[in-house]
């Protein structure tokens, strides 16, 4: 256990700091454009540093890897616990905008097509990242459940198109499917995060749950 000189604890990679906690900043201040674009260097760093070392990296390893100073850093992520937090989000965030798109899609199946196949692309570029949360202690289905809900009900719209439309078993469940995809996401990530790989085995889920033509 360290402290640093912000007089925070670093207890397994996440830090409990007496700083101003994110929600009370100006968060609804647009940021100017060269504050987003250090905001969007300062994620793209730390996710590539925490994939590959893990999350005990110390913090002003990330701000020379998006090249800006300690104080900047600090500015946009007072904890490195706010950092871990933007980053899941973030992510999430997009997939949850991409699941609310192809729920949408005029034909039922393709959306679902779509959206898995970038669902499992994401989880399986993204698990060493994950998997090196989850060793720090951070519990993202905990943390994170609204948000995941928000993902399970859009998948739920999509499969439960597809089963009105006749395109897949009525006997298969979202947890199913999904469980199923993240499953190729664990397999080709063996084979060395083989997009063609991951690509295959998705398409051999697709056609398990599918309806005979």
């Amino acid at each position: 256990m360290t402290v640093d000189h912000r007089g925070t604890r670093d207890v397994a990679g996440a830090k409990v700091s007496s700083a101003p906690a994110t929600s009370e900043l100006p968060e609804s201040r647009p940021m100017r454009a060269d504050a987003m674009r250090n905001h969007e260097k300062i994620l793209r760093a730390a996710e590539e540093i925490f994939a590959l070392d893990g999350v005990m990296v110390p913090i002003d390893i990330v701000a020379e890897r998006a090249g800006v100073g300690i104080g900047t850093l600090y500015r946009h992520f007072p904890t490195k616990e706010a950092l871990y937090d933007e980053i899941v989000s973030t992510r999430l965030r997009a997939l949850i905008d991409t699941a609310q798109t192809c729920a949408k899609a005029p034909i039922a199946i393709e959306g679902l097509c779509t959206f898995l196949h970038e669902f499992a692309l994401q989880a399986s570029e993204k698990q060493d990242l994950f998997d090196a949360l989850g060793q720090a202690g951070i519990d993202i289905k905990a943390r994170f459940a609204d948000m995941l809900g928000e993902l399970t009900s859009c998948m739920d719209t999509m499969r439960q198109r597809s089963v009105d439309a006749g395109a897949i078993r009525d006997d298969v469940e979202t947890k199913d499917i999904l469980n199923l995809v993240m499953g190729s996401c664990h397999a080709a990530g063996h084979d060395g995060h083989n997009g063609a790989s991951l690509e295959r085995l998705v398409d051999i889920v697709l056609a398990g749950i599918k309806t005979p033509d």
